[in-house]
């Protein structure tokens, strides 16, 4: 064994350990390690290392664990949060030998393989998860990725204790991306829908809208919707990479793209597919309908004339563990819907991606999740806060995962690119979030 391989001790060695070491040594801090269960094999090594149980041997690195690691099944657990002068912890352990007052690896597995949505709470008008269940918004930490945090206590730990290891430089990552719900306001609606939004504003006596409209529709005046090549001045300008995720599902009442069927539609993907990445922005009526999805997948596939591989949920539908299995029966390798429509911040207590682990099949999987930070929509609607005040949360989440050296991914929409109606004013907001995040 290299001395620059971390020997951890540990007596069960269980699906879910492996998954928490792999979580924080491998993915976060970038450093090999082997597992040992063999006590003398442990003591002889001269190498880093790190004892994981109920008791130290010696002198040695030792980290107490707690039960969670090594149980079966989904069991109510008992969270004991405290705030401490280090930071918010989970898990503690009370054990005087101990070189952290809690169990990380406990902690972080407890956050990231979203335990608490796997137990009964109540959902929200649209059948979600809402952030005012989660134990993070409830103890107040919602906007600090925690699992971060602690990654760099052990590798400091680590690094006191055997000063030859290094740990690779890990660097901040910004990832913009964008949601079409509707790709236009007005054009490319059919007939049925045209004549729809025609009467609903002469019932509502908007003539203003009515006057829109019409221009629109005879190629007088831009359509609102149509933000696609101020984005691509904008991708060019910063070089960001960027994903478009592409609702192309039939006609619903919580899904109201263009018609699938329509060339426009079409060419303007295979357009943004030019220079950006593309994935399936899944329907609502999808989430319980495997077959649905499916064929929204193979059509948007057929367009591209490439594999999707990326998604994220429309309205961010996520029900675990089922919408993961749907998304993996297809061949999906990367979901960007975890995170709350209602509050900004780290729903899996991270700010880097990471290999979605099944609770009820206690199996890792190779769907990899990236965790946005925050959505146009949850400012604007959901908190209903100022554009200044918006301003100021993102400047302050983006710092957060800069601090943490993690990816800050957010979520915009075409629409709320348009800077009319009730986005006025948003594209400086934008605007300023990508030169925040690329400075």
């Amino acid at each position: 064994m290299h001395s620059f391989m971390l020997l951890i001790y540990n007596e069960k060695n269980t699906s879910r350990a492996r998954y928490a070491f792999d979580l924080y040594f491998n993915e976060l801090l970038g450093v090999s390690f082997q597992i040992t269960a063999n006590r003398d094999e442990f003591i002889r090594y001269e190498g880093p290392k790190l004892n994981y149980s109920k008791q130290p041997f010696g002198e040695e690195l030792f980290i107490a664990s707690t039960n969670i690691l090594f149980e079966r099944g989904i069991t109510g657990q008992k969270i004991t949060h405290s705030l401490t002068p280090a930071g918010h912890i989970l898990y503690p352990t009370y054990h005087r030998s101990s070189a952290l007052p809690f169990d990380p690896f406990a902690a972080g597995f407890y956050l990231v393989s979203r335990y608490e949505e796997y137990l009964p709470y109540m959902k929200d008008e649209y059948g979600r998860f809402s952030a005012k269940e989660s134990l993070a918004y409830e103890k107040g930490f919602l906007q600090q990725p925690l699992v971060n945090h602690w990654a760099r206590d052990i590798a400091r730990l680590i690094g006191k204790k055997h000063p030859g290891f290094i740990f690779p430089v890990k660097k901040f990552r910004f990832l913009p991306t964008i949601d079409v719900d509707a790709a236009f306001a007005y054009r490319h609606k059919g007939i049925f829908r045209t004549a729809g939004g025609y009467l609903n504003s002469l019932l509502t006596l908007d003539f203003k809208e009515i006057a829109e409209r019409t221009k629109v529709n005879f190629g007088w005046r831009k359509d609102p919707f149509d933000t696609f090549q101020y984005h691509r001045e904008l991708q060019k300008k910063h070089q960001l990479k960027v994903i478009f995720f592409i609702l192309f599902a039939d006609y619903g009442l919580n899904d109201k793209n263009i018609p699938v069927t329509n060339l426009s539609f079409q060419r303007l993907i295979k357009s943004l597919a030019d220079y950006a990445e593309i994935g399936i922005h899944p329907s609502f009526s999808s989430d319980k309908n495997p077959h649905k999805l499916k064929t929204e997948v193979e059509r948007l596939s057929q367009v591209l004339n490439w594999e999707i591989t990326k998604s994220r949920q429309h309205f961010l539908l996520l029900n675990l563990p089922s919408t993961y299995r749907n998304l993996i029966n297809l061949g999906i390798t990367d979901d960007y819907s975890m995170g709350f429509a209602s509050q900004p911040g780290f729903r899996a207590g991270i700010c880097d991606s990471f290999y979605f682990y099944d609770l009820e099949l206690e199996t890792k999987t190779p769907l990899r999740v990236h965790p946005f930070t925050l959505m146009d929509g949850t400012l604007r609607d959901y908190m209903n806060i100022s554009r200044e005040e918006a301003a100021d949360q993102i400047d302050r989440l983006i710092q957060t995962v800069k601090q943490a050296e993690g990816t800050f991914i957010s979520i915009w929409h075409n629409e709320s690119l348009s800077d009319a109606k009730r986005w006025a004013g948003w594209r400086e907001i934008y605007e300023q979030m990508i030169f925040t995040a690329t400075q």
